[in-house]
């Protein structure tokens, strides 16, 4: 007699673990690069943001930063916008500004040209381009100031005395002062601007000019139909930092003149120095600080339009 053996029973299938949604793993993943970013926001909020909150509530006060503050509201606006030294020094900022785009903006545009069609040692010319960015901006200015000697012996007078040219009064000529700032300013800003458009060269298509030389394009053509629209982001972006540059502009007036001859130096952010430090103690920081955020607020309004208006253009 046979016997047979039962059946083996076979275990069921384990449920297979449900596979995680894309949507939480995402989830996830920011939750962890938020706690990787929370250090760097604190101190972003504590020196960056801070400070704004406290400029805003400076701007509303009567202070000296000694005596109690006392809330005065808008008064400190109102001081402000009724000094005509605001109109005066907002004119000259504006002038400096449309100087130092006339003079600055395309100076470093054409030397990273030049030296982008360099073949040997350009390396030596980039590090020479660059070279005034790390002088010290108050050795710089004390250098130029020699350059500007209005007497017979400074650099440029001397010069000019080679072709019989009398000397000129670079700083104290209300005529010359301002252009012999930006001249200056772009000297010692500028190193830095070319090793961007250098760089940015670097990634246009050799092709393309190629294709030009094929055509029979000049120097200039090329220039124009190829290297600025390749350049064209580069450019807007320069741009709009060279305005928010200028309209800040400080350190010249007041190394070399002062706000002089006749405030014909002074621009706004030496009126908001001014205001704060004209006297040793007791400055107006109410008003400096009213006149400095509405300086940032122009100024963000004035980004904001321009990268609104360029948006297409930028990224056609």
């Amino acid at each position: 007699m046979t016997t047979t053996a039962p059946p083996r029973q076979v275990a069921p299938p384990r449920p297979a673990r449900p596979a995680s949604h894309p949507r939480s793993r995402r989830r996830g993943s920011g939750l962890a690069a938020l706690l990787f970013l929370l250090p760097m926001f604190a101190v972003f909020g504590v020196f960056s943001w801070l400070p704004i909150l406290q400029t805003a509530v400076m701007s509303l006060q009567q202070t000296n930063l000694v005596d109690t503050p006392e809330f005065v509201g808008l008064d400190n606006f109102v001081t402000v916008l009724n000094d005509p030294l605001l109109w005066t020094a907002t004119r000259n900022t504006l002038w400096f500004a449309f100087l130092a785009l006339l003079i600055g903006y395309p100076a470093p545009l054409v030397l990273a040209v030049l030296m982008n069609e360099v073949r040997r040692l350009r390396g030596l010319y980039s590090a020479l381009a660059y070279l005034p960015v790390v002088v010290p901006p108050v050795v710089a200015v004390l250098l130029w100031k020699f350059f500007y000697d209005a007497g017979p012996h400074g650099l440029f007078n001397t010069v000019l005395g080679w072709f019989g040219v009398a000397p000129v009064a670079w700083l104290q000529d209300g005529g010359t002062a301002m252009v012999s700032l930006v001249v200056e300013s772009t000297w010692a800003a500028m190193g830095g601007t070319v090793i961007i458009y250098l760089a940015a060269l670097t990634r246009v298509p050799p092709e393309l000019y190629e294709a030009a030389e094929i055509d029979g394009a000049s120097v200039w053509h090329k220039v124009w139909h190829v290297t600025l629209p390749q350049l064209r982001g580069v450019l807007l972006i320069t741009f709009i930092l060279q305005i928010v540059g200028t309209a800040q502009v400080f350190l010249e007036p007041f190394l070399f003149t002062g706000g002089g001859p006749a405030n014909k130096t002074t621009t706004i952010l030496l009126l908001i120095y001014n205001y704060a430090f004209a006297s040793s103690l007791g400055g107006d920081y109410g008003a400096a600080t009213a006149l400095s955020l509405m300086l940032a607020v122009v100024l963000a309004l004035l980004s904001a339009l321009y990268f609104r208006l360029t948006r297409s253009w930028s990224t056609s």
